[in-house]
């Protein structure tokens, strides 16, 4: 998703929908803008992004789609704006004309004062004639006050404005693809799919998270003369993760820095047929620039990782059963723990009952800051009070079936509103939360949560979560927060996996191709500066 904003992106807040009225509110109470000015700027922005499809000669002919809400009142705005630029515009307006008010009866009734052209509730025959004389199609038929899933005849309508789309026609939706749960991306039953939204002086949660983000196309991000500082005092606790975060690595290095300037990160990793998980925790915690990364491992696989992995140190642990660590692990395991700057524990482990054992016993005694990913968050999964029992700074960096462990509950549940449900447990239980997937969410114990604007469907490929546990972990061995370590390398992750597909393709893209491009996402992110 690319995203266009007039704001500085280093405290984009994305907003639930109330959090948006409640702005809108306090623009004309405390202000003094008048709501009918918020509506004319944002249907003038739609307008404005429209144009940009148009050629400037015959300007074409646009299909506004418009609800009776305040969505609606933008579409015609937008209409009236298209219309003095000289496009020919129709309406499709879905509602009763005598229930319309507010704002958006005044704007209707503006555009029939103007002559535009508006169709109330047409049928097949206007939708037939529509597809071949239409170069754009508007959408303002729902806005973000839509609850529960969209009936009929409205989801009949959404089918219909899809229906341009493999005509080559583009979509501007209105603040909102129709269709999107504003507050949680929730399709609700029928969306549009659009090729541009338009929004309204802050990102809504829906536009940022899965499945609605896949309906959104670019985010125009308008402004609408709300005064920035209101954008920015607002209770909005959720953010978006953009290069601002990833910016926390690239400070200026001394000439006189050594490698223990940087830190040391423990790897603490695999098991028989898992050694790959603990050589790429290992690649990501070298590739963000970890001054010492050793990899801890069981003592038969010391001799495959010495030769797997050139860069990190490797130790032999003695090992329990299964070739896996163990309790006659712990010991040892602790003794580097306590006196390096951090670890990562779990990539690779196995499920066998000693190394279970083995793990929550070493979450309960290590102090220095951590991630536990993968096999250890199993563990965790059988007794989850050992997060609130390890005195130590924990990031977790669960997939949603791993999530869906830890709570007891489904994927679908977790899934149907990601950022609370990794908001909420993060508060409960203390610890960082990275909740993976399409619009990974971090989310901190004080109740702050981000969503990630990088990544691409080729990372659904084994080994990426590794990589990314042992990026988190090389930035907190260099003494980034819990939190400022988790987004950067959330940030940077999905961006080094974008810069492999683009090389690759996304079909073709593995594990390591995401952490060989870890530095190239870091030299972009610090030239941009």
């Amino acid at each position: 998703m690319r995203i266009t904003t007039h704001m500085p992106t280093r405290w984009l807040k994305v907003v639930t929908a109330e959090q948006m009225r409640q702005l809108d509110a306090r623009a004309t109470a405390e202000f003094g803008i008048p709501s009918l000015l918020l509506m004319e700027n944002a249907g003038r922005a739609v307008a404005e992004v429209a144009l940009r499809f148009l050629d400037d000669a015959s300007r074409g002919r646009v299909l506004v789609v418009a609800g009776q809400g305040n969505n609606g009142g933008d579409g015609f705005v937008a209409a009236r704006h298209l219309h003095n630029a000289g496009v020919d515009v129709t309406v499709a307006y879905f509602g009763d004309r005598n229930k319309a008010g507010g704002d958006a009866l005044t704007n209707m009734e503006i555009a029939e004062k103007m002559g535009i052209r508006i169709e109330g509730n047409p049928g097949d025959k206007f939708w037939k004639e529509a597809y071949p004389a239409t170069d754009l199609v508007i959408d303002a038929l729902l806005g973000t006050g839509v609850n529960g899933e969209v009936r009929q005849p409205l989801a009949r309508v959404i089918d219909r404005i899809n229906l341009f789309a493999p005509h080559g026609i583009p979509i501007v939706a209105v603040d909102v693809p129709s269709g999107v749960d504003a507050d949680t991306g929730s399709v609700l039953g029928e969306a549009v799919g659009a090729d541009v939204t338009v929004t309204f002086a802050l990102p809504k949660i829906g536009l940022v998270s899965y499945p609605g983000a896949s309906k959104v196309g670019d985010l125009v991000i308008a402004d609408i003369s709300i005064p920035v500082h209101a954008l920015r005092e607002n209770d909005a606790r959720t953010f978006l993760i953009t290069d601002s975060d990833a910016l926390l690595i690239t400070a200026h290095r001394s000439p006189d820095a050594h490698k223990g300037t940087f830190g040391h990160c423990a790897i603490v990793a695999g098991s028989v047929g898992m050694t790959g998980a603990a050589t790429l925790a290992a690649k990501g915690a070298l590739r963000v620039g970890t001054g010492l990364v050793t990899l801890l491992v069981p003592e038969s696989l010391n001799d495959i990782m010495e030769a797997k992995i050139t860069e990190a140190m490797t130790i032999p642990i003695p090992q329990g059963r299964a070739w896996a660590f163990g309790m006659a692990s712990l010991d040892r395991v602790l003794e580097y723990l306590q006196k390096w700057d951090s670890s990562v524990i779990g990539p690779g482990f196995g499920r066998d009952e000693d190394t279970l054992e083995f793990t929550l016993e070493l979450l309960r005694r290590i102090t220095k800051p951590a991630v536990v990913d993968a096999d250890a968050l199993f563990a965790v999964s059988r007794d989850v009070s050992v997060l609130r029992q390890c005195k130590a700074p924990l990031v977790i960096t669960p997939h949603p079936g791993e999530m869906a462990a830890l709570l007891g509950t489904t994927v679908t549940q977790v899934q149907s509103n990601r950022l609370e449900t990794a908001r909420s447990f993060a508060i409960e239980h203390n610890v960082v939360v990275v909740l993976k997937g399409a619009g990974t969410v971090v989310a901190v114990p004080d109740g702050a949560a981000y969503i990630n604007t990088t990544g691409t469907p080729g990372m659904a490929t084994g080994g990426t979560g590794d990589v990314l546990s042992g990026m988190i972990g090389g930035l907190l061995a260099q003494n980034l927060s819990q939190s400022e370590a988790a987004r950067a390398a959330v940030y940077l992750h999905g961006r080094a996996g974008e810069l492999a597909a683009q090389k690759l393709g996304e079909a073709a893209m593995i594990a390591g191709d995401v952490a060989d491009n870890i530095g190239a996402a870091i030299q972009e992110v610090t030239h941009a500066s």
